[in-house]
């Protein structure tokens, strides 16, 4: 899953959803000096993408994909997924897309000298793109993809996802609706497990 949902499934607690913002910049250990609830959240943000590489729904979702693309897999879902979220967010969330989506990026402006670099380049280009709530356009999607071919070392075609994953859609839809109430019924549970005091 990418940030909208790892946001999200941290609930309201605001320092487990920058610790899900952050699990993504945040390498080993967490550092000691971070709130608890922050380094919390950053081990949230492992174990949904733990659940997530592992279900067996996000694995036939996987093989759906062309043999180039495959490999890029787990990128390719947990962004598509995202988009999928954001496309159907009143659905899935008691906010409105837009607002929450502006919550999270003044979530990072509040608690900016906790973040590390990685996360403060992203916020950049969240803010450029009105990111989350961007990830609800496919046109977006697909600049998101480029940007992100283009940060992988080797040659890839992540660049060139967007028709394969739209030509996809209903297949990767019917998967999301099984895939996602799973993965929140875990977080739920592990939030309430750990707890915003790790």
């Amino acid at each position: 899953m990418n940030h909208l949902a790892h946001t999200l499934l941290a609930g309201d607690d605001e320092l487990l959803q920058l610790g899900g913002f952050m699990g993504d910049f945040v390498h080993g250990q967490p550092d000691p000096a971070l709130p608890q609830g922050v380094i919390t959240g950053i081990r949230l943000h492992r174990a949904i993408d733990v659940f997530t590489d592992s279900h067996p729904a996000v694995a036939e979702a996987r093989a759906l994909l062309p043999g180039p693309f495959r490999r890029y897999g787990g990128i390719l879902l947990d962004m598509w997924f995202d988009h999928l979220l954001a496309r159907d967010f009143p659905r899935w969330s008691h906010h409105s897309l837009e607002p929450y989506s502006a919550h999270l990026r003044e979530l990072l402006h509040r608690h900016e000298a906790l973040l590390p670099p990685g996360l403060l380049r992203f916020r950049n280009y969240m803010e450029a793109h009105a990111l989350p709530a961007g990830y609800a356009r496919p046109e977006e999607m697909g600049a998101a993809f480029d940007g992100i071919s283009h940060r992988l070392s080797q040659s890839n075609p992540v660049g060139e996802a967007l028709p394969v994953l739209m030509g996809l859609d209903r297949q990767l839809q019917a998967t999301f609706e099984v895939f996602y109430p799973e993965l929140r019924g875990f977080a739920r549970e592990w939030v309430g497990d750990h707890g915003a005091a790790g």
